[in-house]
């Protein structure tokens, strides 16, 4: 059982910094070929910061693990919004712009409710893969149109150092650091699955409940790190937004390929508690910023302590 655990950690560290390092490649590339702000703090950041979910969620695809893969996604979501959004609040409280409340969190809800139809049949299949695909390709179209118009309005400004990693490269260095990333990324998946999956033998329950929470907060640390660090540089904006992109590619993108390359279906404990919890979730972080414009710190010290409720619920009452 320890060198699972130890198996899970190693392969929590390579992510994490296969995470790191890709996101700091992906930004050197960015400015160096002058792509616009707007794409940069979307698409590098937001959904680049989900790369250990994709890859994890992916490779267990692939090896016939569906837990693992939908768990994954779905305990990150719940984990970004509860416990990363919760912390960087008690830090510091965080306001929201009216385009964040009315494009990406009511997006997240929307997409939580999607996930939910499309798995009421017991499974994600090809179709639904591609529905949730044709969603993020929606919202993509959406982002790019609406940022676009306030970047032309003068409106919307990105500082590069509201994110790590984003100071100027060779490009020898760059091209070195995503080849690099890329590398630790598959190589701590396999690690990490490999761990996650003797694990949950080893303690007695499923591989949905190690996805849901283990493998979950394991991929989810990219999301942290950026998250927190753009709170500590007081840039709160991209910290919100760096949650709701996240979660938005995690649902729509991550389990639209996972589904397309296997089918997953969907465990009882998921379908009667996780899946509600994640639709719980999304609409408090959006009736909480509506309501105040803001995540206060009593609020953020409310959505800690309701992830340690979820996951004592986890635990104790849906333990399979």
């Amino acid at each position: 059982m320890w060198i699972d655990l130890l198996l899970v950690i190693v392969g929590i560290g390579l992510l994490t910094l296969g995470g790191e390092v890709l996101i700091s490649g992906a930004l050197g590339l960015a400015r160096r070929m002058q792509i616009s702000s707007l794409l940069t703090g979307l698409v590098v950041v937001g959904f680049g910061t989900s790369m250990p979910e994709l890859v994890v969620s992916v490779d267990a695809a692939l090896i016939d693990q569906p837990g693992i893969a939908l768990g994954n996604v779905v305990g990150s979501n719940i984990g970004n919004v509860l416990l990363i959004l919760g912390l960087c609040a008690v830090v510091r409280p965080l306001p929201v712009t009216p385009l964040g409340l009315s494009r990406d969190a009511v997006s997240g809800v929307a997409a939580s409710g999607l996930f939910i139809v499309l798995a009421a049949g017991g499974a994600l299949g090809r179709i639904d893969g591609l529905i949730l695909l044709a969603g993020l390709a929606a919202y993509l179209a959406w982002a790019y149109r609406s940022e676009k118009r306030l970047e032309a309005a003068g409106a919307r400004e990105v500082d590069p150092d509201a994110v790590p990693g984003s100071a100027d490269h060779s490009a020898l260095y760059i091209a070195l650091t995503i080849a690099g990333g890329l590398l630790l990324l598959i190589a701590g998946s396999r690690v990490l699955l490999i761990g996650a999956v003797a694990l949950a033998r080893d303690l007695g329950v499923s591989e949905a409940v190690i996805g849901l929470t283990l493998v979950a907060v394991g991929t989810s640390l990219p999301e942290l790190t950026v998250s927190l660090l753009a709170v500590l540089r007081r840039h709160v904006d991209v910290a919100v937004g760096n949650i709701l992109g996240s979660n938005l590619f995690n649902l729509l993108g991550i389990l639209g390929v996972s589904s397309l390359l296997q089918t997953l279906p969907l465990p009882r404990r998921m379908a009667v508690f996780d899946q509600w919890m994640l639709l719980a979730a999304s609409l408090a972080a959006l009736i909480l910023l509506w309501s105040g414009r803001r995540l206060s710190r009593a609020e953020g010290v409310l959505f800690l302590l309701a992830y340690a409720v979820y996951l004592i619920l986890g635990f104790r009452v849906f333990p399979s």
